[in-house]
Protein backbone atom coordinates (compact mmCIF):
# COMPACT_ATOMS: atom_id res chain seq x y z
CA UNK A 1 0.00 0.00 0.00
CA UNK A 2 3.08 2.25 0.83
CA UNK A 3 4.35 2.16 -2.26
CA UNK A 4 1.04 2.45 -4.31
CA UNK A 5 0.88 5.80 -2.63
CA UNK A 6 4.12 6.74 -3.68
CA UNK A 7 4.18 6.13 -7.15
CA UNK A 8 0.54 8.21 -7.35
CA UNK A 9 2.48 10.79 -5.02
CA UNK A 10 5.05 10.61 -8.29
CA UNK A 11 2.41 10.33 -11.00
CA UNK A 12 0.72 13.61 -9.41
CA UNK A 13 4.21 15.89 -9.49
CA UNK A 14 4.63 14.84 -12.83
CA UNK A 15 1.67 15.58 -14.21
CA UNK A 16 2.20 19.27 -12.39
CA UNK A 17 5.11 19.33 -14.06
CA UNK A 18 4.08 18.54 -17.44
CA UNK A 19 0.93 20.81 -17.11
CA UNK A 20 3.75 23.73 -15.83
CA UNK A 21 5.91 22.92 -18.97
CA UNK A 22 2.54 23.24 -21.14
CA UNK A 23 1.73 26.39 -19.91
CA UNK A 24 5.33 27.67 -20.72
CA UNK A 25 5.10 26.53 -23.89
CA UNK A 26 1.55 28.25 -24.83
CA UNK A 27 2.48 31.27 -23.57
CA UNK A 28 5.44 31.64 -26.07
CA UNK A 29 3.93 29.19 -28.71
CA UNK A 30 3.67 31.30 -31.86
CA UNK A 31 4.76 34.62 -29.53
CA UNK A 32 6.44 37.36 -31.55
CA UNK A 33 9.54 38.55 -30.11
CA UNK A 34 9.42 42.39 -28.79
CA UNK A 35 11.23 44.38 -31.22
CA UNK A 36 13.21 47.79 -30.90
CA UNK A 37 10.73 49.28 -33.11
CA UNK A 38 7.74 48.28 -30.80
CA UNK A 39 9.36 49.70 -27.25
CA UNK A 40 10.27 52.64 -28.81
CA UNK A 41 6.02 52.98 -30.55
CA UNK A 42 5.51 52.15 -26.90
CA UNK A 43 7.11 54.51 -25.24
CA UNK A 44 7.05 57.70 -27.19
CA UNK A 45 4.66 59.70 -29.20
CA UNK A 46 0.62 60.69 -28.88
CA UNK A 47 -1.38 58.26 -26.97
CA UNK A 48 -3.52 56.70 -29.39
CA UNK A 49 -0.66 55.56 -31.89
CA UNK A 50 1.38 53.89 -28.45
CA UNK A 51 -2.40 52.45 -27.51
CA UNK A 52 -2.42 50.64 -31.02
CA UNK A 53 1.17 49.38 -30.41
CA UNK A 54 -0.06 48.27 -27.42
CA UNK A 55 -3.12 45.88 -28.87
CA UNK A 56 -0.38 44.67 -31.29
CA UNK A 57 2.40 43.42 -28.70
CA UNK A 58 -0.51 41.95 -26.15
CA UNK A 59 -1.94 39.61 -28.92
CA UNK A 60 1.29 37.17 -29.26
CA UNK A 61 3.42 38.48 -26.36
CA UNK A 62 6.32 36.93 -25.21
CA UNK A 63 8.15 37.40 -21.51
CA UNK A 64 10.20 40.27 -22.55
CA UNK A 65 7.21 42.04 -23.47
CA UNK A 66 5.58 41.24 -20.50
CA UNK A 67 8.50 42.60 -18.33
CA UNK A 68 8.28 45.54 -20.25
CA UNK A 69 5.24 46.52 -20.49
CA UNK A 70 5.48 45.65 -16.08
CA UNK A 71 8.15 48.48 -16.26
CA UNK A 72 6.24 50.66 -18.27
CA UNK A 73 3.53 50.57 -15.59
CA UNK A 74 5.48 51.33 -12.73
CA UNK A 75 7.13 54.36 -14.39
CA UNK A 76 10.88 52.03 -14.71
CA UNK A 77 11.36 53.20 -18.26
CA UNK A 78 13.72 55.91 -20.20
CA UNK A 79 14.13 57.02 -23.54
CA UNK A 80 17.74 58.31 -24.57
CA UNK A 81 17.31 59.49 -28.64
CA UNK A 82 15.94 56.64 -29.90
CA UNK A 83 17.22 53.91 -27.42
CA UNK A 84 14.64 52.76 -24.73
CA UNK A 85 15.78 51.34 -21.78
CA UNK A 86 14.51 49.97 -18.37
CA UNK A 87 15.83 51.36 -15.14
CA UNK A 88 16.61 48.58 -12.48
CA UNK A 89 18.66 48.58 -9.50
CA UNK A 90 20.47 51.90 -11.01
CA UNK A 91 21.49 50.25 -14.28
CA UNK A 92 19.74 50.70 -17.78
CA UNK A 93 18.86 47.11 -19.00
CA UNK A 94 17.87 46.99 -22.66
CA UNK A 95 14.98 45.08 -23.04
CA UNK A 96 15.58 43.61 -26.38
CA UNK A 97 18.80 41.96 -25.46
CA UNK A 98 19.13 41.88 -21.61
CA UNK A 99 22.17 44.01 -21.94
CA UNK A 100 23.37 46.06 -18.79
CA UNK A 101 24.81 49.50 -18.32
CA UNK A 102 25.31 52.54 -16.76
CA UNK A 103 22.13 55.22 -17.45
CA UNK A 104 22.81 57.47 -20.07
CA UNK A 105 23.16 61.28 -18.69
CA UNK A 106 20.82 62.61 -21.69
CA UNK A 107 18.03 59.81 -20.94
CA UNK A 108 14.23 61.55 -19.50
CA UNK A 109 11.36 58.92 -18.12
CA UNK A 110 8.63 58.02 -20.12
CA UNK A 111 5.41 59.68 -19.05
CA UNK A 112 2.01 58.13 -19.71
CA UNK A 113 -1.33 59.66 -18.54
CA UNK A 114 -3.78 57.91 -17.04
CA UNK A 115 -5.40 56.59 -19.89
CA UNK A 116 -2.49 54.62 -20.91
CA UNK A 117 -1.71 53.51 -17.60
CA UNK A 118 -5.24 52.34 -17.31
CA UNK A 119 -4.32 50.81 -20.52
CA UNK A 120 -1.19 49.28 -19.57
CA UNK A 121 -3.03 48.02 -16.23
CA UNK A 122 -5.49 46.27 -18.00
CA UNK A 123 -3.49 44.71 -20.60
CA UNK A 124 -0.66 43.08 -17.68
CA UNK A 125 -4.83 41.75 -16.05
CA UNK A 126 -5.31 40.27 -19.36
CA UNK A 127 -1.93 38.38 -19.79
CA UNK A 128 -2.80 36.82 -16.38
CA UNK A 129 -4.58 34.56 -17.76
CA UNK A 130 -1.38 32.58 -18.94
CA UNK A 131 -0.46 32.47 -15.42
CA UNK A 132 0.76 28.89 -13.48
CA UNK A 133 -1.52 30.20 -11.16
CA UNK A 134 -4.92 29.03 -11.65
CA UNK A 135 -6.36 30.92 -9.22
CA UNK A 136 -4.86 34.01 -10.92
CA UNK A 137 -5.93 32.92 -14.16
CA UNK A 138 -9.83 32.81 -12.95
CA UNK A 139 -9.43 36.18 -11.32
CA UNK A 140 -8.31 37.64 -15.08
CA UNK A 141 -11.17 35.78 -16.69
CA UNK A 142 -13.36 37.39 -13.68
CA UNK A 143 -12.12 41.30 -14.58
CA UNK A 144 -12.44 40.64 -18.34
CA UNK A 145 -16.12 39.77 -17.51
CA UNK A 146 -16.76 43.00 -15.68
CA UNK A 147 -14.95 45.03 -18.52
CA UNK A 148 -15.55 43.27 -22.07
CA UNK A 149 -12.79 44.47 -24.54
CA UNK A 150 -12.53 43.56 -28.04
CA UNK A 151 -9.08 43.57 -28.25
CA UNK A 152 -8.53 40.56 -25.57
CA UNK A 153 -11.15 38.36 -27.41
CA UNK A 154 -8.13 36.56 -29.30
CA UNK A 155 -5.99 36.05 -26.39
CA UNK A 156 -8.98 34.74 -24.45
CA UNK A 157 -9.18 32.71 -27.47
CA UNK A 158 -5.91 31.41 -26.74
CA UNK A 159 -5.93 30.87 -23.02
CA UNK A 160 -9.39 28.84 -23.55
CA UNK A 161 -7.48 26.16 -25.86
CA UNK A 162 -4.70 26.15 -23.27
CA UNK A 163 -6.98 26.13 -20.30
CA UNK A 164 -7.25 22.39 -18.37
CA UNK A 165 -9.57 23.36 -15.68
CA UNK A 166 -12.73 23.06 -16.53
CA UNK A 167 -14.38 25.69 -14.20
CA UNK A 168 -11.96 28.34 -15.60
CA UNK A 169 -12.97 26.89 -19.07
CA UNK A 170 -16.32 27.96 -18.20
CA UNK A 171 -15.79 30.88 -16.96
CA UNK A 172 -13.81 32.44 -19.99
CA UNK A 173 -16.51 31.33 -22.18
CA UNK A 174 -18.75 33.96 -20.18
CA UNK A 175 -16.40 36.30 -20.66
CA UNK A 176 -16.09 35.82 -24.25
CA UNK A 177 -19.87 35.84 -24.64
CA UNK A 178 -19.92 39.59 -22.74
CA UNK A 179 -17.69 40.84 -25.45
CA UNK A 180 -19.89 38.78 -27.78
CA UNK A 181 -22.63 40.54 -26.57
CA UNK A 182 -21.67 44.00 -28.90
CA UNK A 183 -20.85 41.71 -31.98
CA UNK A 184 -22.04 43.34 -35.16
CA UNK A 185 -23.88 39.51 -35.80
CA UNK A 186 -27.26 38.67 -34.78
CA UNK A 187 -26.86 35.48 -34.40
CA UNK A 188 -23.76 35.75 -32.22
CA UNK A 189 -25.16 38.62 -29.82
CA UNK A 190 -28.19 35.93 -29.52
CA UNK A 191 -25.88 32.90 -28.44
CA UNK A 192 -23.86 34.92 -25.99
CA UNK A 193 -27.01 36.24 -24.57
CA UNK A 194 -28.33 33.20 -23.74
CA UNK A 195 -25.27 32.09 -22.26
CA UNK A 196 -24.70 34.97 -20.43
CA UNK A 197 -27.72 33.63 -18.26
CA UNK A 198 -25.62 30.58 -16.62
CA UNK A 199 -23.64 33.86 -15.03
CA UNK A 200 -25.33 34.68 -11.94
CA UNK A 201 -24.28 37.63 -10.83
CA UNK A 202 -24.55 41.34 -10.49
CA UNK A 203 -22.14 42.39 -13.27
CA UNK A 204 -23.60 40.25 -15.45
CA UNK A 205 -27.01 41.48 -14.81
CA UNK A 206 -25.49 45.25 -15.37
CA UNK A 207 -23.60 43.96 -18.50
CA UNK A 208 -27.09 42.64 -20.34
CA UNK A 209 -29.13 45.56 -18.94
CA UNK A 210 -26.99 48.25 -21.04
CA UNK A 211 -27.33 46.22 -23.82
CA UNK A 212 -30.90 46.08 -23.58
CA UNK A 213 -31.09 49.95 -24.17
CA UNK A 214 -29.49 49.56 -26.96
CA UNK A 215 -30.38 46.43 -28.86
CA UNK A 216 -32.40 46.56 -31.94
CA UNK A 217 -32.67 43.03 -32.85
CA UNK A 218 -36.80 41.50 -31.17
CA UNK A 219 -35.06 38.03 -30.63
CA UNK A 220 -31.81 38.98 -29.27
CA UNK A 221 -33.75 41.33 -26.93
CA UNK A 222 -35.86 38.87 -25.86
CA UNK A 223 -33.26 36.18 -25.10
CA UNK A 224 -31.59 39.76 -22.78
CA UNK A 225 -35.00 39.95 -21.07
CA UNK A 226 -34.89 36.35 -20.53
CA UNK A 227 -31.60 36.03 -19.22
CA UNK A 228 -31.95 38.71 -17.27
CA UNK A 229 -34.83 37.46 -15.39
CA UNK A 230 -32.71 34.08 -14.56
CA UNK A 231 -30.43 36.00 -13.01
CA UNK A 232 -32.43 38.03 -11.23
CA UNK A 233 -33.95 35.40 -9.51
CA UNK A 234 -31.13 33.56 -8.66
CA UNK A 235 -29.74 36.63 -6.81
CA UNK A 236 -32.43 37.06 -4.66
CA UNK A 237 -31.39 34.28 -2.44
CA UNK A 238 -28.05 36.10 -2.34
CA UNK A 239 -29.33 39.38 -1.08
CA UNK A 240 -32.22 36.96 1.62
CA UNK A 241 -28.80 35.72 2.78
CA UNK A 242 -27.04 38.68 3.22
CA UNK A 243 -29.43 40.38 4.86
CA UNK A 244 -29.64 37.79 7.41
CA UNK A 245 -26.11 37.46 7.73
CA UNK A 246 -25.77 41.04 8.33
CA UNK A 247 -28.69 40.78 10.87
CA UNK A 248 -27.02 37.88 13.15
CA UNK A 249 -23.95 40.05 12.77
CA UNK A 250 -25.45 42.77 13.92
CA UNK A 251 -27.47 40.53 17.02
CA UNK A 252 -23.79 39.38 17.50
CA UNK A 253 -22.56 43.20 18.65
CA UNK A 254 -25.62 43.38 20.70
CA UNK A 255 -25.50 40.72 22.63
CA UNK A 256 -21.47 41.53 23.32
CA UNK A 257 -22.99 45.31 24.38
CA UNK A 258 -25.43 43.78 26.49
CA UNK A 259 -24.10 40.74 28.40
CA UNK A 260 -22.09 43.49 30.47
CA UNK A 261 -25.29 45.77 31.07
CA UNK A 262 -27.10 42.18 31.74
CA UNK A 263 -24.99 42.11 34.82
CA UNK A 264 -24.51 45.96 35.74
CA UNK A 265 -28.27 46.77 35.06
CA UNK A 266 -30.07 43.41 35.10
CA UNK A 267 -28.38 41.70 37.95
CA UNK A 268 -27.56 44.75 40.14
CA UNK A 269 -30.11 47.49 39.08
CA UNK A 270 -27.46 49.91 38.50
CA UNK A 271 -28.48 52.22 35.37
CA UNK A 272 -25.41 52.88 33.93
CA UNK A 273 -25.13 55.51 31.47
CA UNK A 274 -21.57 55.08 31.38
CA UNK A 275 -21.48 51.30 30.13
CA UNK A 276 -20.89 52.48 26.56
CA UNK A 277 -17.52 54.63 27.49
CA UNK A 278 -16.44 51.22 29.32
CA UNK A 279 -16.93 49.67 25.56
CA UNK A 280 -14.68 52.83 24.27
CA UNK A 281 -11.71 52.18 26.85
CA UNK A 282 -11.85 48.88 25.45
CA UNK A 283 -11.53 49.91 22.16
CA UNK A 284 -8.76 52.52 22.88
CA UNK A 285 -6.94 49.72 24.94
CA UNK A 286 -7.16 47.78 21.80
CA UNK A 287 -5.50 50.49 19.65
CA UNK A 288 -2.66 50.73 21.66
CA UNK A 289 -2.35 47.56 21.73
CA UNK A 290 -1.84 47.36 17.99
CA UNK A 291 0.74 50.70 18.44
CA UNK A 292 2.62 48.86 20.54
CA UNK A 293 2.96 45.47 17.93
CA UNK A 294 3.72 47.96 15.30
CA UNK A 295 6.59 49.38 16.76
CA UNK A 296 8.16 47.09 19.04
CA UNK A 297 6.69 43.23 17.42
CA UNK A 298 6.24 44.36 13.75
CA UNK A 299 7.10 40.34 12.77
CA UNK A 300 4.36 39.47 15.10
CA UNK A 301 1.76 42.15 14.15
CA UNK A 302 -1.11 39.65 13.46
CA UNK A 303 -1.10 37.81 16.92
CA UNK A 304 -1.74 41.56 18.66
CA UNK A 305 -5.19 40.74 19.23
CA UNK A 306 -5.01 37.62 20.84
CA UNK A 307 -3.43 40.04 23.21
CA UNK A 308 -5.45 43.07 22.88
CA UNK A 309 -8.23 41.03 24.38
CA UNK A 310 -7.81 40.35 27.78
CA UNK A 311 -5.80 43.88 27.99
CA UNK A 312 -9.12 45.24 26.63
CA UNK A 313 -11.01 43.20 29.69
CA UNK A 314 -8.75 43.84 32.45
CA UNK A 315 -8.68 47.46 31.67
CA UNK A 316 -12.57 48.22 31.21
CA UNK A 317 -12.79 45.92 34.85
CA UNK A 318 -10.26 47.89 36.52
CA UNK A 319 -11.99 51.67 35.14
CA UNK A 320 -15.47 49.78 36.39
CA UNK A 321 -13.99 48.62 39.73
CA UNK A 322 -12.98 52.23 40.38
CA UNK A 323 -16.12 53.70 39.42
CA UNK A 324 -17.93 51.60 41.66
CA UNK A 325 -16.05 51.88 44.51
CA UNK A 326 -15.27 54.96 44.64
CA UNK A 327 -19.35 56.67 43.55
CA UNK A 328 -21.78 53.91 42.42
CA UNK A 329 -21.66 52.03 46.54
CA UNK A 330 -23.02 55.03 47.65
CA UNK A 331 -25.93 55.63 45.34
CA UNK A 332 -27.37 51.82 45.30
CA UNK A 333 -31.41 51.83 45.58
CA UNK A 334 -31.23 55.59 44.35
CA UNK A 335 -31.94 55.29 40.32
CA UNK A 336 -31.90 58.65 39.68
CA UNK A 337 -28.84 60.21 41.19
CA UNK A 338 -27.21 56.66 40.10
CA UNK A 339 -28.21 57.68 36.57
CA UNK A 340 -27.32 61.44 36.17
CA UNK A 341 -23.56 59.98 38.37
CA UNK A 342 -23.16 57.45 35.66
CA UNK A 343 -24.21 59.90 32.83
CA UNK A 344 -21.44 62.40 34.13
CA UNK A 345 -18.58 60.10 34.44
CA UNK A 346 -19.51 59.41 31.01
CA UNK A 347 -19.33 62.66 30.23
CA UNK A 348 -15.69 62.30 32.22
CA UNK A 349 -14.07 59.75 30.28
CA UNK A 350 -15.17 61.41 26.88
CA UNK A 351 -13.36 64.13 27.52
CA UNK A 352 -10.16 62.12 29.19
CA UNK A 353 -10.29 60.15 25.72
CA UNK A 354 -9.84 63.45 23.52
CA UNK A 355 -7.25 64.40 26.09
CA UNK A 356 -5.26 61.73 25.39
CA UNK A 357 -5.96 60.45 22.25
CA UNK A 358 -7.32 63.66 20.38
CA UNK A 359 -10.99 64.40 19.37
CA UNK A 360 -10.07 62.27 15.50
CA UNK A 361 -11.24 58.74 15.18
CA UNK A 362 -8.00 56.26 15.09
CA UNK A 363 -8.19 53.15 12.91
CA UNK A 364 -7.53 49.90 14.39
CA UNK A 365 -6.23 47.16 11.74
CA UNK A 366 -7.59 43.66 11.54
CA UNK A 367 -5.28 41.01 11.22
CA UNK A 368 -4.39 39.40 7.91
CA UNK A 369 -6.07 36.25 8.89
CA UNK A 370 -9.49 38.47 9.35
CA UNK A 371 -9.27 40.29 6.27
CA UNK A 372 -11.17 39.34 3.02
CA UNK A 373 -14.18 36.95 3.62
CA UNK A 374 -15.69 33.55 2.07
CA UNK A 375 -17.56 34.36 -1.45
CA UNK A 376 -20.61 32.22 -0.55
CA UNK A 377 -22.07 33.32 -3.79
CA UNK A 378 -21.85 35.76 -6.59
CA UNK A 379 -23.40 38.84 -4.84
CA UNK A 380 -23.15 37.30 -1.13
CA UNK A 381 -19.37 37.50 0.36
CA UNK A 382 -19.17 36.72 4.36
CA UNK A 383 -16.29 38.82 5.80
CA UNK A 384 -13.93 37.08 7.85
CA UNK A 385 -14.28 39.74 10.73
CA UNK A 386 -17.72 39.92 11.08
CA UNK A 387 -17.06 35.75 11.06
CA UNK A 388 -15.00 36.04 14.26
CA UNK A 389 -16.97 38.47 15.76
CA UNK A 390 -20.07 36.07 15.80
CA UNK A 391 -17.56 33.11 16.82
CA UNK A 392 -16.51 35.65 19.50
CA UNK A 393 -20.04 36.46 21.17
CA UNK A 394 -21.00 33.04 21.11
CA UNK A 395 -17.65 32.31 23.39
CA UNK A 396 -18.16 35.32 25.74
CA UNK A 397 -21.85 34.44 25.86
CA UNK A 398 -21.15 30.48 26.83
CA UNK A 399 -17.85 31.71 29.33
CA UNK A 400 -20.23 34.26 31.70
CA UNK A 401 -23.45 31.79 31.52
CA UNK A 402 -20.73 28.86 33.07
CA UNK A 403 -19.48 31.87 34.92
CA UNK A 404 -22.42 32.49 36.92
CA UNK A 405 -23.69 29.04 36.92
CA UNK A 406 -20.71 27.04 37.64
CA UNK A 407 -18.40 28.98 39.48
CA UNK A 408 -18.26 29.87 43.43
CA UNK A 409 -18.02 33.60 42.42
CA UNK A 410 -21.36 33.36 40.09
CA UNK A 411 -23.05 32.00 43.12
CA UNK A 412 -22.16 34.89 45.50
CA UNK A 413 -23.20 37.16 42.72
CA UNK A 414 -26.73 35.40 42.51
CA UNK A 415 -27.06 34.83 45.97
CA UNK A 416 -26.20 38.94 46.38
CA UNK A 417 -28.70 39.91 43.69
CA UNK A 418 -31.74 37.55 45.30
CA UNK A 419 -31.34 38.03 49.06
CA UNK A 420 -28.86 40.60 49.75
CA UNK A 421 -29.47 40.08 54.18
CA UNK A 422 -29.73 36.36 53.65
CA UNK A 423 -26.45 36.64 51.63
CA UNK A 424 -24.55 38.69 54.41
CA UNK A 425 -25.84 36.89 57.25
CA UNK A 426 -24.22 33.28 55.23
CA UNK A 427 -21.01 35.48 55.24
CA UNK A 428 -20.77 36.81 52.16
CA UNK A 429 -18.92 39.81 52.00
CA UNK A 430 -21.32 41.69 49.37
CA UNK A 431 -19.47 44.91 49.40
CA UNK A 432 -17.22 42.97 47.41
CA UNK A 433 -18.87 41.42 45.81
CA UNK A 434 -20.88 44.15 44.32
CA UNK A 435 -17.09 45.62 42.96
CA UNK A 436 -16.28 41.79 41.62
CA UNK A 437 -20.24 41.99 39.79
CA UNK A 438 -19.36 45.53 38.30
CA UNK A 439 -16.16 45.07 37.18
CA UNK A 440 -16.93 41.88 35.36
CA UNK A 441 -19.76 43.80 33.64
CA UNK A 442 -17.38 46.73 32.37
CA UNK A 443 -14.69 44.07 31.77
CA UNK A 444 -17.21 42.17 29.08
CA UNK A 445 -18.23 45.85 27.88
CA UNK A 446 -14.55 46.28 27.12
CA UNK A 447 -14.40 43.26 25.20
CA UNK A 448 -17.46 44.42 22.92
CA UNK A 449 -15.19 47.82 22.44
CA UNK A 450 -12.33 45.41 21.78
CA UNK A 451 -14.77 43.54 19.06
CA UNK A 452 -16.40 46.81 17.58
CA UNK A 453 -12.77 47.72 16.64
CA UNK A 454 -11.95 45.09 14.21
CA UNK A 455 -15.16 46.41 12.03
CA UNK A 456 -14.92 50.08 12.37
CA UNK A 457 -12.77 53.55 13.53
CA UNK A 458 -12.91 54.29 17.17
CA UNK A 459 -13.65 57.25 18.69
CA UNK A 460 -14.46 59.45 21.99
CA UNK A 461 -18.22 58.69 20.80
CA UNK A 462 -17.56 54.78 19.89
CA UNK A 463 -20.37 54.06 22.79
CA UNK A 464 -23.17 56.57 22.12
CA UNK A 465 -24.36 54.93 19.10
CA UNK A 466 -25.12 51.14 21.19
CA UNK A 467 -26.16 52.40 24.93
CA UNK A 468 -30.02 52.85 24.11
CA UNK A 469 -29.85 49.58 21.96
CA UNK A 470 -27.88 47.82 24.88
CA UNK A 471 -30.82 48.81 26.89
CA UNK A 472 -33.64 47.97 24.90
CA UNK A 473 -31.93 44.51 24.46
CA UNK A 474 -31.76 44.07 28.56
CA UNK A 475 -35.53 45.54 29.04
CA UNK A 476 -37.10 43.24 26.05
CA UNK A 477 -35.17 40.00 27.12
CA UNK A 478 -36.22 40.60 30.62
CA UNK A 479 -34.34 42.06 33.40
CA UNK A 480 -31.82 39.62 35.01
CA UNK A 481 -32.61 36.90 32.30
CA UNK A 482 -29.18 36.02 30.39
CA UNK A 483 -31.39 33.86 27.66
CA UNK A 484 -33.65 36.67 27.27
CA UNK A 485 -30.37 38.85 26.36
CA UNK A 486 -29.59 36.53 23.84
CA UNK A 487 -33.33 36.00 22.21
CA UNK A 488 -33.56 39.63 22.42
CA UNK A 489 -30.73 40.81 20.74
CA UNK A 490 -30.63 37.87 17.70
CA UNK A 491 -34.56 39.45 16.93
CA UNK A 492 -33.38 42.90 17.04
CA UNK A 493 -30.54 42.43 15.14
CA UNK A 494 -32.46 40.41 12.63
CA UNK A 495 -35.39 42.12 12.06
CA UNK A 496 -33.97 45.59 11.89
CA UNK A 497 -31.80 44.48 9.04
CA UNK A 498 -34.87 43.13 7.16
CA UNK A 499 -36.64 46.85 7.70
CA UNK A 500 -33.48 48.52 6.99
CA UNK A 501 -34.19 46.99 3.50
CA UNK A 502 -37.56 47.72 3.09
CA UNK A 503 -38.02 51.46 5.04
CA UNK A 504 -34.63 52.55 4.86
CA UNK A 505 -32.33 52.92 8.33
CA UNK A 506 -33.92 55.75 9.92
CA UNK A 507 -37.85 54.22 9.84
CA UNK A 508 -36.34 50.80 10.60
CA UNK A 509 -35.16 52.55 14.10
CA UNK A 510 -38.57 54.17 14.50
CA UNK A 511 -40.52 50.95 13.84
CA UNK A 512 -38.36 48.72 16.11
CA UNK A 513 -38.56 51.60 19.15
CA UNK A 514 -42.18 51.35 18.50
CA UNK A 515 -42.16 47.39 18.49
CA UNK A 516 -40.51 47.49 22.27
CA UNK A 517 -42.38 50.33 23.23
CA UNK A 518 -45.56 48.54 22.54
CA UNK A 519 -44.31 45.28 23.69
CA UNK A 520 -43.05 46.55 27.74
CA UNK A 521 -46.93 47.85 27.74
CA UNK A 522 -48.42 44.53 27.20
CA UNK A 523 -45.62 42.27 29.12
CA UNK A 524 -43.23 44.73 31.55
CA UNK A 525 -41.25 41.82 32.76
CA UNK A 526 -40.14 41.08 28.89
CA UNK A 527 -39.74 38.38 26.97
CA UNK A 528 -38.55 35.97 30.39
CA UNK A 529 -39.49 36.81 33.87
CA UNK A 530 -37.82 35.98 36.94
CA UNK A 531 -39.58 32.98 38.51
CA UNK A 532 -39.56 32.36 42.38
CA UNK A 533 -41.25 34.31 45.29
CA UNK A 534 -37.91 36.74 44.17
CA UNK A 535 -40.37 38.26 41.63
CA UNK A 536 -42.09 40.99 43.27
CA UNK A 537 -38.96 42.30 44.16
Amino acid sequence: MGMIIKNSNKANCLLELLFTCLMLLMITHNAHALTAKQASALSMGETDQRLEVLQQVIKEPDEKTIQFLQALSDDSVKISESRVFIIKNNQAIDPINGESMSIPAQAQDVVSNNRMRGELDSALSALRLFSLNPKERLAAVKDLQKEPDVNKFDMLERAFKSEQIQNIRDQIEIAKSSILLSSDQVDLRLEAAKKLSANHSPDTQLLLNQRLGVESDPQVKAAIQDSIKKIVSSLVWGERLGALFTGVSLSSILLLVALGLAITYGLMGVINMAHGELMMVGAYATYVIQVFFRHHFESSFDFYLVVAVPVSFITAALVGAVLERSVLRFLYGRPLETLLATWGISLILMQLVRTIFGAQNVTVENPSWMSGGIQALPNLTLPWNRIVIIGFAAFVLLSMALLISKTRLGLFVRGVTQNRPMAACMGVNTARIDTYAFALGSGIAGLAGCALSQIGNVGPDLGQGYIVDAFMVVVLGGVGQLAGTVYAALGLGIINKILEGLTGAVLAKIAVLVFIVVFIQKRPQGLFAIKGRSAEA
